[in-house]
């Protein structure tokens, strides 16, 4: 690719505009060019995030056509940058065609015969998928700077939200691989350096996520901001840019059919498949190769491209073959980054052109997707859901927080309240989701517990109840709340700080709030001495005698060494909205007194997470996001390869995430042994706690993956079945319930004996015939949602979810599925993070 303008007029020599109209719009004479503010051509090299904030702050000054908002921050701090693309008039009265838009929308209010459509381009939210975001590039320039009759009429009906990278912090990883490996002349060698990045690669943000799996779960910054933006417009088409295998062509929406989610309309399946016809001929014209409804699916509605179909936009999926570099051989010839970013660009304008043309039946489609939605929910036989959760405000404000923030209404209750069923829901802990809301769709998707479906093949997940991931109480209900119970007002009421007397012979505070963990790193790491009570207890307080539940964590004043400990645990104290309850005596009415050795030492852990290649960088990402958010610490992390260099002495804990450990051998195990010997914890899942068992460390069998797909019949099967039997194999990511034993230390701080759990492999550990090894296991019934073949679901019943055992001085604790899957499931969390600090609180013979 010579130069910009190149690809431009080579775009334009296929369309339907002329060549010679691409010149600069009047008052536009200074209009940079991106080589102009890169030095060089756009595909020359891979473009970095600030290089692009860079043309884009050059736009936004010198275009009326432009405007660039920068709308959060990377985990790295990278600016998230939105660039509204829109006519002079348009963009002087922004803000009122916004406020006009959504109530039109969602209150159905008349609309202006000339209100534009929204247009949402979104690229790379990949970073190892970088030709949207160079593509972006391109178009926003195309679209400041052409004076054709064309673009002018896009911009007078359209208001364009280009959001250039959706994950800077992978892109710019990736950037820096892919350039830094370019040679003079390009190398399609697809076994070239170039074309294959080391761990983690540039695909995920700061903490290896996945962030196209986060717009429905809102665990990260990035996804924050943009959700936030996508409220705020409620675009009517959202353009999803990725890219995919080298060896692919290119690929755009509709996608499989029998593949969508059940809540989305039909009449959005009949615009994406409308918008494509345009899609379809701007890459005839071209030549280029293309296909549909043979890849992919809409059904889990966390993902770009179908988060927007259940919110009355339209979504539309687009994939690049990838030439992961600057050149690679495909079976389609040596495909160049250049062309990569041709057909994002191609693609982008379609997008445009079709919306535009569409523009009346959008606009009408999504004011009749919220009225019908109301309508829906006034035909519903469920009225809503209630909430409920006395122990943890912590949790439960964390699952309030999502779904406010995708503009889902939610009322706290001020009285008791009782379902039909029986059930009770306490005032001020309660809190009422109605369906009778614009938001009527997604609140299904987000509360859906079911099991069966017509299409058992999924490319996703097929469960994310988002009450289950948070281990809170719901229950669909067939009555409302007096609305004089409910109150919305809750969300202003601040909680409070805990106040402490001096002089108190202890101090103690629960464990059951998601908080209790990083206060009580917060003392340890500030060298105060506590203790875990390893049964509920009761004392005398200046407010009375209350009782503290097994967990409960104990500052006695006689065995603090600082002598201004108390003013430590004041500052602390104040940062966390813990109660801490100050204890007159040790001498306790109930339970064993304050000196028993039933009060177990706690230190302060020193994690290592191995972290490299040959692990699942998506789940060592998530155990390390998850320790430093729910426990308040970072760990050390090393890869696999390292373990024989390492001093383990410096350690009290080992985390093994899903990997492959098969580089581990005798020496290995052996230093484990020794360190396990010496009072080490090790914590594995998946396949770590799989190689723990093989390495004899864990006292417990394995089915794996084959013996539990050799339970799925395979007679009489086609060659047409075999996507079919492959659906039927896997486990793509379904929620079961296990049961618990509460009185064991892992357990502590839970107050239910059900717990969720996310299981996304095959993977299951037998359970122990020992006494006091099974902490978990499966329910005999145990799914709750999303897809299983009926051939597994005896034997998950009869497997553990969570085995713990003692290892000389130390600890194994081993559980199947991953407690921290995509950083949403805060319920079961809380196992990973009571083996930091409860580790040693337990006693338990192998046998």
């Amino acid at each position: 690719m010579k130069n910009t303008t190149w690809l431009i007029l080579l775009l334009l020599s296929f369309s339907s505009v002329a060549a010679t109209d691409y010149v600069p719009a009047p008052k536009q004479t200074t209009l940079p060019t991106p080589q102009q503010a890169l030095g060089f051509a756009v595909g020359d090299w891979h473009v970095r995030h600030d290089q692009i904030q860079r043309y884009f702050e050059q736009l936004d000054a010198a275009s009326p056509r432009a405007q660039l908002e920068v709308i959060g921050y990377s985990h790295e701090q990278r600016p998230l940058l939105q660039l509204v693309l829109s006519s002079e008039r348009n963009l002087e009265r922004l803000e009122q065609i916004r406020q006009q838009h959504i109530a039109a929308a969602r209150r159905g209010e008349a609309r202006a015969a000339d209100a534009p459509v929204v247009i949402w381009l979104g690229y790379s939210v990949h970073g190892n998928e970088p030709s949207g975001a160079n593509a972006a590039l391109l178009v926003a320039q195309y679209l400041a700077a052409a004076d054709n009759d064309e673009v002018k009429h896009w911009l007078d009906n359209a208001v364009i939200l280009l959001q250039p990278v959706l994950n800077p912090d992978g892109h710019d990883r990736f950037a820096l691989w892919a350039n830094m490996h370019k040679g003079a002349r390009a190398v399609a060698d697809p076994q070239h350096r170039e074309h294959n990045e080391p761990w983690p690669n540039g695909r995920p943000n700061h903490y290896w996520f996945d962030l196209n799996r986060d717009w429905l779960l809102l665990q990260h910054p990035e996804s924050r901001a943009r959700i936030a933006q996508y409220q705020q417009w409620l675009p009517n088409v959202v353009g999803d840019y990725h890219e995919m295998g080298t060896n692919s062509s290119y690929f755009f929406q509709p996608g499989i059919p029998s593949r969508n989610y059940p809540l989305t309309p039909k009449r959005n399946f009949e615009l994406t498949s409308a918008i494509a016809q345009y899609h379809a001929a701007a890459f005839d014209q071209a030549n280029q190769l293309y296909y549909t409804e043979e890849s992919f699916d809409d059904f889990y509605v966390g993902k770009g491209s179908t988060y927007p179909d259940v919110q009355g936009s339209v979504g539309i999926l687009f994939e690049q073959a990838s030439s992961r570099g600057h050149l690679q051989d495909s079976i389609n010839g040596p495909l160049s980054f250049g062309a990569t970013i041709q057909n994002q660009l191609t693609a982008s304008l379609s997008t445009i052109r079709g919306a535009v043309a569409k523009r009346s039946e959008l606009l009408a489609y999504q004011q009749e997707f919220y009225k019908t939605a109301l309508q829906q929910a006034r035909n519903s036989k469920i009225k809503g859901y209630m909430l409920t959760e006395s122990a943890d405000s912590t949790r439960l404000a964390a699952l309030l927080d999502v779904l406010q923030r995708h503009h889902v209404q939610v009322y706290r209750n001020n009285n008791d309240w009782q379902d039909d069923n029986g059930q009770s829901y306490p005032a001020l802990s309660s809190y009422y989701v109605p369906l009778q809301q614009p938001q009527y769709r997604l609140i299904k998707a987000m509360f859906s517990t079911e099991k069966t479906f017509p299409d058992n093949t999924f490319y996703d997940v097929s469960a994310w109840t988002l009450p289950y991931a948070y281990n809170i109480q719901f229950a669909a209900v067939r009555r409302e709340p007096a609305s004089a119970e409910l109150t919305t007002d809750w969300q202003s009421q601040p909680l409070a700080a805990p106040s402490l007397q001096p002089g108190q012979y202890a101090y103690a505070f629960s464990w059951q709030d998601q908080q209790a963990p990083l206060l009580l790193q917060a003392l340890l790491a500030e060298k105060l001495v506590v203790r875990a009570a390893l049964a509920a207890f009761s004392a005398q307080t200046a407010h009375g005698e209350v009782t503290l539940p097994a967990g409960s964590m104990v500052l006695a004043a006689g065995l603090q060494q600082q002598a201004d400990w108390f003013s430590r645990l004041q500052r602390i104290a104040q940062q966390f909205a813990v109660p801490l309850h100050g204890i007159r005596s040790g001498l306790t009415p109930n339970g064993s007194d304050l000196g028993s050795h039933k009060f177990a030492v706690v230190q302060l852990p020193k994690v290592l997470l191995m972290a490299g290649p040959g692990i699942n960088s998506t789940e060592a990402g998530e155990a390390w996001y998850n320790l430093e958010r729910l426990a308040g610490l970072s760990p050390s992390m090393a890869d696999p390869q390292q373990l024989k260099q390492l001093d383990l002495s410096h350690y009290s804990h080992l985390i093994l995430p899903d990997g492959n450990y098969h580089s581990w051998q005798e020496a290995e195990v052996k230093q484990l042994q020794h360190w396990l010997n010496q009072g080490g914890v090790v914590w594995g899942h998946k396949r770590g706690a799989a190689w723990l068992a093989k390495a004899g460390l864990l006292k417990a069998g394995v089915w794996q993956g084959e013996e539990m797909t050799s339970l799925i019949p395979r007679d009489n099967l086609s060659y047409q079945d075999k996507e079919l039997l492959a659906g039927k194999q896997r486990i793509a990511g379904a929620i079961y319930q296990a049961e618990l034993d509460l009185t064991h230390p892992l357990t502590f701080g839970f107050t239910r004996a059900t717990l969720p759990v996310f299981k996304n492999s095959t993977l299951l550990l037998q359970p122990s015939n020992t006494p006091f090894v099974n902490v978990a296991l499966y329910s005999t019934a145990p799914q709750l949602a999303g897809y299983t073949a009926a051939e597994y679901l005896p034997r998950i019943s009869q497997s553990a979810v969570l085995l713990a055992h003692n290892a000389g001085r130390g600890r194994v604790i081993a559980m199947t599925d991953n407690p921290v899957f995509r950083g949403y499931f805060y319920g079961s969390s809380r196992l990973l993070v009571n083996a930091l600090y409860l580790g040693h609180s337990f006693s338990a013979d192998a046998g």
